[in-house]
């Protein structure tokens, strides 16, 4: 058991060398790059820039820019999307309604359901979302190459599915 224990230790470099950690890593990165560029977008509201400039807006805030259907979704289906608890989901929205970015109705199926939509500062932001993740994969090509982005984009196509 001392032996294995050692030998691990010796050879510790594949914590941080693996595929997994390189995409959380790239992933951070690219995050941190949109929300900085939406931060300076002037067509965000300002009160919403401030928060992105702060680092109050996190990746976290981000699943609900990726994750929330044009039209509108419920709790549940946000949650499922993002790959959270409800609960956890819950508490995001709160602060994005009260950030002014989403808005609840209630689900015109289902009574009991709630359904979370973005607001018009939410489609403003949205649109920001959208040009700032351009500009960071422009940015992705010109780091790495136009070669290496496309295969990253086929390969963690590929994978992700």
């Amino acid at each position: 058991m001392a032996q294995n224990l050692s030998t691990t230790a010796a050879n510790d470099t594949w914590r941080l060398s693996h595929a997994g950690y390189l995409m959380g890593r790239a992933l951070q990165r690219f995050d941190a790059r949109v929300l900085a560029l939406m931060a300076h977008n002037v067509e965000v509201p300002l009160g919403l820039s401030n928060l992105a400039a702060r680092g109050q807006v996190g990746a976290a805030h981000i699943h609900i820019t990726r994750h929330l259907a044009l039209q509108g979704s419920r709790l549940t289906e946000l949650a499922a999307s993002a790959g959270m608890s409800k609960q956890a989901m819950v508490t995001l929205v709160d602060q994005c309604e009260a950030w002014g970015l989403v808005t609840r109705t209630p689900d015109p199926q289902d009574a009991r359901a709630k359904r979370v939509a973005f607001s018009p500062t939410g489609l403003v932001w949205l649109k920001a979302f959208e040009q700032a993740v351009a500009q960071a994969e422009e940015e992705l090509r010109q780091a790495v190459g136009p070669e290496v982005a496309a295969v990253i984009a086929i390969g963690l196509e590929a994978y992700g599915a």
